[in-house]
Protein backbone atom coordinates (compact mmCIF):
# COMPACT_ATOMS: atom_id res chain seq x y z
CA UNK A 1 0.00 0.00 0.00
CA UNK A 2 0.99 3.92 -0.28
CA UNK A 3 -0.90 5.39 2.45
CA UNK A 4 -1.10 9.49 1.59
CA UNK A 5 0.68 11.99 3.45
CA UNK A 6 -2.26 12.70 6.23
CA UNK A 7 -2.39 9.17 6.53
CA UNK A 8 -6.50 8.76 5.64
CA UNK A 9 -8.75 7.61 8.62
CA UNK A 10 -7.57 6.70 11.67
CA UNK A 11 -10.91 4.94 12.32
CA UNK A 12 -11.15 0.90 12.78
CA UNK A 13 -14.64 1.50 12.05
CA UNK A 14 -14.31 3.18 8.72
CA UNK A 15 -15.60 1.51 5.61
CA UNK A 16 -12.78 0.89 3.25
CA UNK A 17 -12.18 1.71 -0.46
CA UNK A 18 -12.89 -0.55 -2.98
CA UNK A 19 -13.52 -1.09 -6.72
CA UNK A 20 -16.13 -2.87 -7.19
CA UNK A 21 -14.12 -6.06 -8.28
CA UNK A 22 -13.90 -9.38 -5.51
CA UNK A 23 -10.57 -11.36 -5.09
CA UNK A 24 -11.43 -14.98 -5.24
CA UNK A 25 -8.98 -17.61 -3.13
CA UNK A 26 -9.59 -20.45 -4.42
CA UNK A 27 -8.99 -23.46 -1.70
CA UNK A 28 -6.18 -25.75 -3.76
CA UNK A 29 -3.57 -23.45 -5.48
CA UNK A 30 -3.40 -26.46 -7.62
CA UNK A 31 -6.86 -26.37 -8.76
CA UNK A 32 -8.15 -25.65 -12.62
CA UNK A 33 -9.33 -22.36 -11.18
CA UNK A 34 -10.21 -21.06 -15.67
CA UNK A 35 -11.87 -24.45 -15.99
CA UNK A 36 -13.95 -23.42 -12.63
CA UNK A 37 -14.62 -19.61 -13.93
CA UNK A 38 -15.88 -20.87 -17.05
CA UNK A 39 -17.97 -23.54 -15.46
CA UNK A 40 -19.78 -20.87 -13.63
CA UNK A 41 -20.36 -18.58 -16.68
CA UNK A 42 -17.33 -16.54 -17.16
CA UNK A 43 -16.73 -17.24 -20.53
CA UNK A 44 -13.37 -14.70 -20.85
CA UNK A 45 -10.73 -16.01 -18.84
CA UNK A 46 -7.24 -14.46 -18.78
CA UNK A 47 -4.79 -16.84 -16.97
CA UNK A 48 -1.55 -15.10 -15.62
CA UNK A 49 0.51 -18.62 -16.55
CA UNK A 50 0.05 -17.76 -20.25
CA UNK A 51 2.08 -14.95 -20.03
CA UNK A 52 5.20 -16.82 -18.45
CA UNK A 53 8.03 -14.17 -16.68
CA UNK A 54 6.42 -11.57 -19.48
CA UNK A 55 3.53 -10.56 -16.55
CA UNK A 56 0.05 -10.04 -16.67
CA UNK A 57 -0.49 -6.07 -17.70
CA UNK A 58 -3.44 -4.51 -17.35
CA UNK A 59 -3.33 -4.08 -21.29
CA UNK A 60 -2.97 -7.58 -21.83
CA UNK A 61 -6.57 -8.91 -19.71
CA UNK A 62 -8.38 -6.15 -20.58
CA UNK A 63 -12.10 -6.86 -20.78
CA UNK A 64 -11.35 -10.33 -19.39
CA UNK A 65 -14.07 -10.72 -16.59
CA UNK A 66 -11.64 -12.56 -14.67
CA UNK A 67 -7.80 -12.62 -14.85
CA UNK A 68 -6.60 -15.92 -12.52
CA UNK A 69 -3.00 -16.09 -10.73
CA UNK A 70 -2.75 -19.70 -10.72
CA UNK A 71 1.07 -19.87 -9.26
CA UNK A 72 -1.06 -18.08 -6.53
CA UNK A 73 -4.41 -19.86 -6.22
CA UNK A 74 -6.13 -16.30 -6.78
CA UNK A 75 -8.41 -14.85 -9.64
CA UNK A 76 -9.91 -10.76 -10.08
CA UNK A 77 -13.18 -11.39 -10.32
CA UNK A 78 -15.69 -8.45 -12.54
CA UNK A 79 -18.99 -10.10 -10.72
CA UNK A 80 -22.29 -8.31 -9.58
CA UNK A 81 -23.68 -8.72 -6.27
CA UNK A 82 -25.67 -12.18 -6.84
CA UNK A 83 -22.24 -13.68 -9.09
CA UNK A 84 -20.55 -12.70 -6.00
CA UNK A 85 -23.05 -14.61 -3.63
CA UNK A 86 -22.76 -17.91 -6.14
CA UNK A 87 -18.97 -18.04 -6.08
CA UNK A 88 -19.44 -17.43 -2.23
CA UNK A 89 -21.94 -20.74 -2.16
CA UNK A 90 -19.15 -22.64 -2.99
CA UNK A 91 -16.85 -22.42 -0.16
CA UNK A 92 -19.21 -24.57 1.11
CA UNK A 93 -18.26 -27.23 -1.04
CA UNK A 94 -14.72 -26.50 -0.04
CA UNK A 95 -13.95 -25.09 -3.73
CA UNK A 96 -13.57 -21.57 -2.81
CA UNK A 97 -11.76 -20.33 0.21
CA UNK A 98 -13.00 -16.51 0.60
CA UNK A 99 -14.28 -14.18 -1.59
CA UNK A 100 -13.29 -10.40 -0.80
CA UNK A 101 -14.23 -7.17 -1.94
CA UNK A 102 -10.79 -5.71 -4.09
CA UNK A 103 -9.25 -2.93 -1.87
CA UNK A 104 -7.86 0.17 -2.82
CA UNK A 105 -4.03 0.81 -1.20
CA UNK A 106 -2.08 3.60 -0.70
CA UNK A 107 1.50 4.84 0.02
CA UNK A 108 2.52 5.10 3.32
CA UNK A 109 4.31 8.50 4.20
CA UNK A 110 4.14 10.83 6.87
CA UNK A 111 4.96 14.33 7.84
CA UNK A 112 8.48 13.77 9.63
CA UNK A 113 8.08 16.14 12.44
CA UNK A 114 10.92 16.70 15.26
CA UNK A 115 14.64 14.84 14.43
CA UNK A 116 16.79 12.83 16.71
CA UNK A 117 20.36 12.34 17.20
CA UNK A 118 21.73 9.01 18.00
CA UNK A 119 22.26 7.72 14.34
CA UNK A 120 22.78 11.04 11.70
CA UNK A 121 23.37 10.99 8.13
CA UNK A 122 27.19 11.62 7.39
CA UNK A 123 28.93 12.61 4.43
CA UNK A 124 29.50 9.08 3.52
CA UNK A 125 26.53 7.30 4.99
CA UNK A 126 22.65 7.56 6.14
CA UNK A 127 21.45 7.12 9.45
CA UNK A 128 19.18 3.81 7.95
CA UNK A 129 23.15 2.03 6.46
CA UNK A 130 24.45 2.65 9.62
CA UNK A 131 21.45 1.28 12.11
CA UNK A 132 20.57 -1.76 10.22
CA UNK A 133 24.77 -2.17 10.11
CA UNK A 134 24.97 -2.63 6.05
CA UNK A 135 27.74 -0.31 6.18
CA UNK A 136 30.01 -3.16 7.96
CA UNK A 137 28.12 -5.87 6.21
CA UNK A 138 30.44 -8.32 3.74
CA UNK A 139 27.27 -8.90 1.58
CA UNK A 140 26.36 -7.07 -1.16
CA UNK A 141 22.89 -8.42 -2.92
CA UNK A 142 24.50 -9.88 -5.54
CA UNK A 143 22.79 -12.40 -7.52
CA UNK A 144 19.41 -12.16 -5.59
CA UNK A 145 16.55 -10.64 -7.27
CA UNK A 146 14.54 -8.05 -5.31
CA UNK A 147 10.76 -6.57 -6.50
CA UNK A 148 9.94 -3.32 -5.56
CA UNK A 149 5.67 -3.14 -6.25
CA UNK A 150 5.21 0.71 -5.33
CA UNK A 151 4.76 3.85 -7.83
CA UNK A 152 7.10 2.61 -10.47
CA UNK A 153 10.90 3.83 -10.80
CA UNK A 154 12.40 7.10 -12.81
CA UNK A 155 14.51 5.11 -15.19
CA UNK A 156 16.16 8.47 -15.84
CA UNK A 157 18.12 8.82 -12.29
CA UNK A 158 21.99 8.43 -12.67
CA UNK A 159 22.48 6.76 -9.80
CA UNK A 160 20.94 3.61 -11.21
CA UNK A 161 22.72 3.67 -14.63
CA UNK A 162 24.23 0.35 -15.63
CA UNK A 163 22.69 -1.58 -13.04
CA UNK A 164 20.41 -4.89 -14.07
CA UNK A 165 16.46 -3.23 -13.54
CA UNK A 166 13.13 -5.09 -14.87
CA UNK A 167 10.06 -2.94 -14.64
CA UNK A 168 6.74 -3.56 -15.29
CA UNK A 169 3.24 -1.63 -15.13
CA UNK A 170 0.28 -3.09 -13.52
CA UNK A 171 -2.00 0.28 -13.85
CA UNK A 172 -3.93 0.67 -16.11
CA UNK A 173 -3.09 3.77 -18.33
CA UNK A 174 0.13 4.68 -17.08
CA UNK A 175 3.88 2.66 -17.79
CA UNK A 176 6.58 1.55 -15.29
CA UNK A 177 8.17 5.22 -14.89
CA UNK A 178 7.49 6.41 -11.54
CA UNK A 179 5.52 9.82 -11.56
CA UNK A 180 4.81 10.18 -7.85
CA UNK A 181 8.51 9.60 -6.12
CA UNK A 182 7.32 6.84 -3.69
CA UNK A 183 8.66 3.83 -5.85
CA UNK A 184 11.88 5.59 -6.50
CA UNK A 185 12.64 6.44 -2.95
CA UNK A 186 12.05 2.65 -1.92
CA UNK A 187 13.73 1.59 -4.94
CA UNK A 188 17.09 3.32 -3.88
CA UNK A 189 16.86 2.21 0.18
CA UNK A 190 16.81 -1.38 -0.32
CA UNK A 191 18.78 -1.41 -3.30
CA UNK A 192 20.35 1.62 -4.43
CA UNK A 193 24.37 2.76 -4.91
CA UNK A 194 27.26 2.38 -2.29
CA UNK A 195 28.97 5.55 -4.27
CA UNK A 196 26.32 7.84 -6.08
CA UNK A 197 27.18 10.94 -7.97
CA UNK A 198 26.32 13.29 -4.97
CA UNK A 199 25.88 12.95 -0.86
CA UNK A 200 25.52 9.61 0.95
CA UNK A 201 25.58 6.08 0.24
CA UNK A 202 21.71 5.13 0.71
CA UNK A 203 21.28 1.45 -0.28
CA UNK A 204 21.53 -1.55 1.26
CA UNK A 205 21.25 -4.49 -1.38
CA UNK A 206 23.54 -2.24 -3.63
CA UNK A 207 24.24 -5.21 -6.13
CA UNK A 208 20.56 -6.68 -6.49
CA UNK A 209 19.08 -7.33 -9.24
CA UNK A 210 15.70 -4.62 -9.40
CA UNK A 211 12.80 -5.74 -9.99
CA UNK A 212 10.33 -2.57 -10.03
CA UNK A 213 6.90 -2.95 -10.55
CA UNK A 214 4.15 -0.33 -10.79
CA UNK A 215 0.81 -0.91 -8.90
CA UNK A 216 0.27 1.87 -7.34
CA UNK A 217 -0.29 5.09 -9.84
CA UNK A 218 1.04 8.26 -10.18
CA UNK A 219 -1.28 9.56 -7.77
CA UNK A 220 -0.15 6.99 -5.46
CA UNK A 221 -2.79 4.65 -5.11
CA UNK A 222 -3.97 0.94 -6.62
CA UNK A 223 -6.58 -1.88 -6.25
CA UNK A 224 -5.67 -5.37 -4.76
CA UNK A 225 -5.74 -7.01 -8.73
CA UNK A 226 -2.77 -4.89 -9.67
CA UNK A 227 -0.88 -5.49 -6.29
CA UNK A 228 -1.77 -9.49 -6.71
CA UNK A 229 -0.32 -9.57 -10.67
CA UNK A 230 3.01 -7.50 -9.81
CA UNK A 231 3.22 -10.30 -6.43
CA UNK A 232 2.49 -13.40 -9.61
CA UNK A 233 5.15 -11.44 -11.59
CA UNK A 234 7.73 -11.53 -8.76
CA UNK A 235 7.60 -14.87 -8.50
CA UNK A 236 7.36 -15.71 -11.81
CA UNK A 237 10.98 -13.79 -12.25
CA UNK A 238 11.88 -15.79 -9.15
CA UNK A 239 12.77 -12.81 -6.72
CA UNK A 240 13.41 -13.91 -3.09
CA UNK A 241 12.34 -10.74 -1.40
CA UNK A 242 9.10 -9.01 -2.31
CA UNK A 243 8.98 -5.36 -0.62
CA UNK A 244 5.37 -3.57 -0.50
CA UNK A 245 5.28 0.17 0.66
CA UNK A 246 1.38 0.12 0.59
CA UNK A 247 -1.45 -0.90 2.52
CA UNK A 248 -5.08 0.08 3.48
CA UNK A 249 -6.24 1.20 7.33
CA UNK A 250 -8.48 -1.74 7.67
CA UNK A 251 -8.09 -4.06 11.10
CA UNK A 252 -9.59 -7.32 9.90
CA UNK A 253 -7.40 -9.66 8.03
CA UNK A 254 -7.91 -9.22 4.23
CA UNK A 255 -8.20 -13.15 2.95
CA UNK A 256 -6.47 -12.62 -0.15
CA UNK A 257 -3.06 -12.00 1.14
CA UNK A 258 -3.33 -14.39 4.01
CA UNK A 259 -3.51 -16.82 0.71
CA UNK A 260 -1.15 -15.28 -1.35
CA UNK A 261 1.47 -14.88 1.44
CA UNK A 262 1.62 -18.17 2.70
CA UNK A 263 1.80 -19.43 -1.34
CA UNK A 264 4.51 -16.70 -1.99
CA UNK A 265 6.84 -18.13 1.06
CA UNK A 266 5.61 -21.91 0.12
CA UNK A 267 7.54 -21.24 -3.15
CA UNK A 268 10.27 -18.77 -2.00
CA UNK A 269 9.42 -15.57 -2.26
CA UNK A 270 9.09 -13.50 1.33
CA UNK A 271 6.90 -10.86 1.19
CA UNK A 272 7.36 -7.51 3.52
CA UNK A 273 5.01 -4.85 4.07
CA UNK A 274 4.65 -1.76 5.77
CA UNK A 275 2.70 -1.95 9.17
CA UNK A 276 1.14 1.57 8.56
CA UNK A 277 1.56 5.02 9.50
CA UNK A 278 -2.03 5.11 11.42
CA UNK A 279 -0.83 5.92 14.70
CA UNK A 280 -0.50 9.11 16.29
CA UNK A 281 1.63 7.99 19.67
CA UNK A 282 1.94 12.04 20.43
CA UNK A 283 -2.05 11.76 21.47
CA UNK A 284 -1.84 8.22 22.80
CA UNK A 285 -3.23 6.29 19.83
CA UNK A 286 -0.98 3.22 18.63
CA UNK A 287 -3.22 2.54 15.89
CA UNK A 288 -3.02 -0.88 13.96
CA UNK A 289 -1.57 -3.15 11.36
CA UNK A 290 -3.45 -2.09 8.39
CA UNK A 291 -3.54 -5.06 4.97
CA UNK A 292 -1.59 -6.63 3.32
CA UNK A 293 0.63 -6.22 6.71
CA UNK A 294 -1.32 -8.18 9.05
CA UNK A 295 -1.50 -11.50 6.91
CA UNK A 296 -0.13 -13.88 9.12
CA UNK A 297 2.05 -14.87 6.48
CA UNK A 298 3.69 -11.54 5.53
CA UNK A 299 6.41 -10.23 7.08
CA UNK A 300 5.30 -6.56 8.91
CA UNK A 301 7.79 -3.27 9.17
CA UNK A 302 7.51 -0.91 12.19
CA UNK A 303 9.07 2.42 12.02
CA UNK A 304 12.04 3.81 14.14
CA UNK A 305 13.88 7.24 14.21
CA UNK A 306 17.22 8.15 14.50
CA UNK A 307 17.02 7.46 18.89
CA UNK A 308 15.94 3.96 17.59
CA UNK A 309 12.28 4.57 19.71
CA UNK A 310 8.91 4.17 17.38
CA UNK A 311 8.15 7.10 15.16
CA UNK A 312 5.04 8.38 16.17
CA UNK A 313 2.89 7.25 13.41
CA UNK A 314 3.79 3.76 13.21
CA UNK A 315 1.53 1.48 13.78
CA UNK A 316 0.90 -1.06 16.89
CA UNK A 317 0.00 -4.70 17.00
CA UNK A 318 -3.87 -5.86 17.33
CA UNK A 319 -4.66 -8.83 19.83
CA UNK A 320 -5.53 -11.12 16.70
CA UNK A 321 -3.82 -14.03 14.53
CA UNK A 322 -1.75 -11.79 11.80
CA UNK A 323 -2.05 -8.27 13.09
CA UNK A 324 1.26 -8.13 14.66
CA UNK A 325 4.99 -6.00 13.83
CA UNK A 326 7.44 -8.43 13.13
CA UNK A 327 10.35 -6.21 12.89
CA UNK A 328 11.49 -2.92 12.83
CA UNK A 329 13.38 -0.73 10.29
CA UNK A 330 14.37 3.16 10.27
CA UNK A 331 11.39 5.29 8.81
CA UNK A 332 12.06 8.68 9.99
CA UNK A 333 13.18 11.98 7.92
CA UNK A 334 15.20 9.05 5.26
CA UNK A 335 17.45 10.21 2.61
CA UNK A 336 17.06 8.50 -0.71
CA UNK A 337 16.47 8.71 -4.66
CA UNK A 338 13.85 10.73 -5.91
CA UNK A 339 12.60 11.85 -9.25
CA UNK A 340 14.82 13.91 -11.57
CA UNK A 341 15.78 16.56 -11.34
CA UNK A 342 15.38 16.69 -7.73
CA UNK A 343 17.48 13.31 -7.41
CA UNK A 344 17.29 12.90 -3.57
CA UNK A 345 14.36 13.51 -0.75
CA UNK A 346 14.09 12.68 2.74
CA UNK A 347 10.48 11.52 3.88
CA UNK A 348 9.33 9.36 6.88
CA UNK A 349 6.77 6.50 7.30
CA UNK A 350 6.65 2.83 7.86
CA UNK A 351 6.67 2.97 3.83
CA UNK A 352 11.17 3.56 4.50
CA UNK A 353 11.33 1.44 7.43
CA UNK A 354 10.10 -1.71 4.71
CA UNK A 355 12.56 -1.46 1.91
CA UNK A 356 15.94 -1.07 4.59
CA UNK A 357 14.16 -4.70 6.28
CA UNK A 358 13.50 -5.48 2.12
CA UNK A 359 17.19 -4.95 1.25
CA UNK A 360 18.70 -6.83 4.56
CA UNK A 361 16.79 -9.99 3.54
CA UNK A 362 18.35 -9.43 0.55
CA UNK A 363 21.82 -9.41 2.42
CA UNK A 364 20.81 -12.31 4.28
CA UNK A 365 19.47 -14.45 1.07
CA UNK A 366 22.99 -14.16 -0.07
CA UNK A 367 24.56 -14.83 2.90
CA UNK A 368 23.02 -17.98 3.94
CA UNK A 369 20.68 -19.04 0.42
CA UNK A 370 17.99 -19.07 2.75
CA UNK A 371 14.32 -18.04 0.70
CA UNK A 372 10.73 -18.07 2.21
CA UNK A 373 10.28 -19.11 5.95
CA UNK A 374 14.11 -19.80 6.08
CA UNK A 375 14.51 -16.36 5.03
CA UNK A 376 12.18 -14.96 7.02
CA UNK A 377 13.36 -17.06 10.45
CA UNK A 378 16.88 -15.81 9.60
CA UNK A 379 15.74 -11.66 9.47
CA UNK A 380 13.91 -11.96 12.89
CA UNK A 381 16.08 -14.07 15.02
CA UNK A 382 19.49 -11.81 13.92
CA UNK A 383 17.29 -8.75 15.11
CA UNK A 384 18.45 -6.37 17.25
CA UNK A 385 16.40 -6.28 20.50
CA UNK A 386 15.23 -3.21 21.75
CA UNK A 387 14.07 -1.60 25.38
CA UNK A 388 10.78 -1.16 23.69
CA UNK A 389 7.06 -3.48 23.52
CA UNK A 390 7.11 -6.13 20.97
CA UNK A 391 3.41 -4.97 20.26
CA UNK A 392 5.49 -2.21 18.69
CA UNK A 393 8.68 -4.07 17.17
CA UNK A 394 8.14 -7.72 17.07
CA UNK A 395 11.61 -8.81 17.22
CA UNK A 396 13.44 -5.49 16.56
CA UNK A 397 15.67 -3.63 14.89
CA UNK A 398 16.41 -5.88 11.47
CA UNK A 399 20.76 -5.88 11.16
CA UNK A 400 22.57 -6.98 7.80
CA UNK A 401 24.93 -10.35 8.19
CA UNK A 402 28.21 -9.87 9.45
CA UNK A 403 30.26 -12.51 8.17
Amino acid sequence: MIESESSGSRSRGQEPETTGRFIVVFADAEQDAPGFLRSAGMASIADSREFGSRAATPDQTEGAAATVFSRLGVAVVSADPQQARALRSFSEEGTIASVSPELIHHVLTESPGEPSTLFQDSGELTWGLQAVAADTSPWSGAGIRVAVLDTGFDSSHPDFAGRQITTESFVPGETSQDGHGHGTHCIGTSCGPRSPEEGPAYGVAFEADIFAGKVLGDSGSGSDGGIIAGIDWAMANECAVISMSLGADIAQVHPPYTAVGRRALDQGSLIIAAAGNNADRRQNDYGFVGAPANSPFILAVGALDQQLEMAFFSARTLPVRGGQVDVAGPGFQVYSSWLMPGRYRSISGTSMATPHAAGVAALWAQATGYRGRELWSALAQESQRLLLPSVDVGSGLVLAPQD
